[in-house]
């Protein structure tokens, strides 16, 4: 298991060779996913043009989500949407917001991923141990937001 700051250098590495969009968000979801045990299920979601709904990037890892299309004003993903800042929920069944996608998640951490200073997207994660996330994976997680940032597009947040 890598520490963040060699899945950061990993992130940057790859990054700095210029991957197609699609490659640089496979590429970071497959990371945090096989480098951070407590990452059950990650993906990206992405503002569409409207600003009104967050779309699922094709590719993700976990269990199937009912989830490909939310919101903004629904979930945790939306709050995170709304509110402009990471959100983290130790407990998803004591939070009202929360969209249940599966009975084993126990956690959920959303970061909003910005490009010049617009919300474009999202990294979600969700565990299945309670209270699983804290300050390292939201420094670790918004660093991986930076870092994506410009793979997505300013309008629609489309890679």
């Amino acid at each position: 298991m890598k520490t963040p700051t060699e899945i950061l250098q990993s992130i940057d590495a790859f990054l700095a060779r210029q991957p197609a969009p699609a490659e640089a968000l496979k590429f970071v979801i497959d990371i945090l996913h096989r480098e951070r045990p407590h990452y059950h299920w990650v993906g990206i979601y992405l503002l569409e043009p409207d600003g009104a709904h967050l779309r699922l990037y094709d590719y993700y890892v976990g269990r199937p989500t009912p989830h490909t299309r939310i919101p903004v004003t629904e979930g945790i993903c939306g709050a995170a949407v709304r509110e402009g800042q990471t959100t983290i929920v130790p407990d998803v069944s004591q939070d009202p917001r929360y969209l249940a996608c599966s009975l084993e998640t126990r956690s959920e951490i959303v970061v909003p991923i910005r490009r010049e200073g617009r919300i474009v997207g999202e990294i979600d994660i969700d565990s299945d141990d309670l209270a699983a996330f804290g300050e390292e994976d939201r420094q670790l997680l918004e660093a991986v937001a930076e870092r994506l940032a410009p793979f997505l597009s300013q309008d629609d947040g489309t890679p």
